[in-house]
């Protein structure tokens, strides 16, 4: 029993601590938001995976009756900009193999450090964090 222990400990190890690169091909594609309210595609640009708002759920502003725009944006000249179409992050790939990098949140026009973790070939956890406080959610590959 103590022989199998070791065995299953020395496997668990040796997977934690030599991380497997993530490819970009597990991660192109398009997905939903955990709340289901948008759609991001992602696809390669350059060396990098860039996410693009390709839908939303609520894509008429019911104030203006036009598309909802990036008003939150601290840039004055980008706030007219409707949200789809938006890249709202271009992640590359740093030396642990992980896909790193900002991420814009168009709800309060910030942008976050970002992670990328694929959680199998059907979802894909997205990290981000503002200083030391941190979140994530996970998209659901879109049908």
């Amino acid at each position: 029993m103590l022989k199998l222990f070791c065995r299953v400990a020395t496997v668990t190890f040796a997977l934690l601590f030599f991380a497997v690169p993530v490819l970009a091909e597990e991660l192109i594609g398009t997905w939903l938001t955990q709340q289901a309210d948008a759609q991001i595609r992602v696809a390669k640009c350059g060396k990098a995976l860039c996410g693009t708002v390709a839908w939303i759920k609520d894509a008429m502003d019911p104030k203006t009756g036009q598309p909802q725009a990036d008003d939150k944006n601290p840039n004055p000249s980008l706030r007219s900009r409707k949200i789809v179409g938006i890249r709202i992050f271009a992640m590359e790939q740093d030396a642990s193999g992980a896909w790193t990098g900002g991420i814009y949140n168009s709800d309060d026009g910030q942008t976050y450090k970002g992670r990328l973790v694929p959680r199998g070939e059907e979802e894909l956890e997205v990290q981000g964090c503002a200083g030391s406080l941190c979140g994530s959610e996970v998209w659901t590959r879109a049908k």
